[in-house]
């Protein structure tokens, strides 16, 4: 496994990170098998990985217990990274819609956040989250002033509670505020093979600041594993069925397109022996600017699996030849 520093912050964390939003469940597909989540993540600390992702709105806070169940014993050795900022407890904040089932508001104010955290620390057994995200941008009407909000996070950071500061799904213009009004040292946003739109401005700005970037859904909901067949029948309420709106790349013809791509690669997956998605994952790894890669599990071989990713060394050339490959992808018909 390879390790990088989250940014400014001196924390080292591996360059494959494990997501937790699975580990709280959705309401589509019922209750998340806790013993399969625990197992998952004793993988992954087994392999290396060392950095962690959740959030309390990931099964409103059942992530956060499950992995802090999970890391019992073995908390010097885990990277936290929780959030701030869905908010479901009253009507503070604003309104932004229903999440499985619940009201919810974004609420950056000091005084949610400050309750965020402390049920945070309950919920994972610990007493410092590593890395304290905002998870969402504040918006109207009740949009707090980026300064305040950072000079409450920075007021957690030296009381000890938190140890680093990042924010997520910010824009370039959100993440300059928040980045010269306290110590900034992450970003979270989506960003893949397929989703490149974040390489003309955040990749190059945190490249240049120091910014360190976690990026989620580089595997796109398993379709840059080579897993997903023309055949692949998804549940009823899976949002990958809304191939208009939300996921063009799941066409059949778009999915054959990928396949072709992907058959091009066996010799490159022989000489690194790695799958397609153990690829994807270091090929992402080393684009400029990024350094952390979230990749979500649910099984332990899955951990197993992505945390492989992380030791693999990239030729120039191989990268080189896969970025040209993309780009005669091109964008999804």
């Amino acid at each position: 496994m390879q390790y990088k520093p989250l940014g400014k912050s001196g924390i080292e964390a591996s360059i494959v990170g494990l997501g937790g939003t699975s580990f709280g469940g959705y309401q589509e597909s019922g209750a998340p098998d806790d013993k399969a989540s625990i197992n998952a993540i004793h993988a992954a600390l087994d392999n290396g990985i060392t950095l962690i992702d959740t959030a309390p709105s990931y099964g409103w806070g059942h992530s956060e217990r499950i992995i802090g169940e999970a890391i019992k014993g073995r908390r010097d050795n885990v990277v936290i990274a929780s959030k701030c900022g869905v908010w479901w407890k009253d009507q503070r904040g604003s309104s932004n819609g229903i999440k499985d089932g619940k009201e919810v508001t974004v609420s950056l104010r000091p005084d949610t956040i400050q309750i965020e955290v402390e049920d945070s620390l309950k919920r994972l057994g610990t007493d410092y989250i590593d890395l304290l995200q905002c998870h969402k941008p504040s918006i109207p009407p009740e949009e707090t002033p980026i300064e305040e909000t950072m000079e409450c996070l920075m007021n957690l950071k030296h009381q000890g509670k938190i140890r680093a500061i990042g924010v997520s799904n910010v824009s370039l213009k959100q993440l300059t505020t928040y980045d010269e009004a306290g110590d900034l040292s992450s970003d979270q946003f989506r960003y893949s093979m397929l989703t490149r739109d974040r390489e003309s401005d955040i990749l190059p700005y945190c490249a240049k600041n120091n910014i360190a970037t976690l990026t989620y859904l580089s595997l796109e909901q398993g379709l840059l594993t080579g897993k997903v067949t023309l055949d692949r029948v998804f549940d009823q309420n899976d949002f990958r069925n809304n191939i208009e709106k939300w996921a063009p790349w799941f066409k059949k013809d778009n999915i054959k397109r990928l396949l072709d791509m992907f058959s091009g690669w066996e010799d490159l997956l022989a000489k690194y022996e790695c799958t397609i998605a153990q690829l994807t994952i270091t090929w992402t790894a080393k684009q400029l600017g990024a350094s952390h890669i979230l990749c979500g599990s649910r099984t332990a071989e899955q951990s197993i699996q992505n945390a492989g990713a992380g030791s693999i060394n990239l030729d120039h050339e191989d990268m080189q030849r896969i970025s040209n490959d993309l780009v005669k992808l091109g964008d999804p018909v």
